[in-house]
């Protein structure tokens, strides 16, 4: 059985009980920090075509530090992602990875459709 991959924030209660959730269904999944260690441009590109969403949609638009960094919901998406390289904690979570699919943990239990 191939692991899922999540892109994970300890801080965050979603991505922690996201977390808990595959490993209750057996999985035991790569973790990934995202916060320290950032994704590529590319591979937030590849995760919001397998989402099939904007750019706009990955992003924690209530979060104080989107409007700090002068980002608005009209950006470009090329400006959006950029932002999600510089300061990854802008990222949506957590996201989950597996099998040619990925999946955002909100509600939890919505990663189980690519599981």
């Amino acid at each position: 059985m191939s692991q899922p991959t999540i892109w994970h924030n300890t801080r965050c209660s979603k991505s922690r009980q996201t977390l808990q959730l595959l490993k209750d269904n057996g999985f035991k999944p790569e973790i990934v920090d995202y916060v320290s260690n950032a994704p590529t441009k590319a591979e937030i590109e590849n995760v919001l075509a397998l989402l099939k969403i904007e750019a706009i949609q990955l992003m924690r638009t209530s979060d104080a530090r989107f409007k700090e960094a002068g980002l608005s919901k009209t950006a470009p998406s090329d400006v959006l992602i950029d932002a999600m390289v510089a300061q990854p904690i802008l990222i949506e979570r957590p996201v989950v990875l597996h099998n040619g699919k990925a999946s955002i943990g909100r509600p939890p239990e919505s990663v189980l459709d690519i599981l």
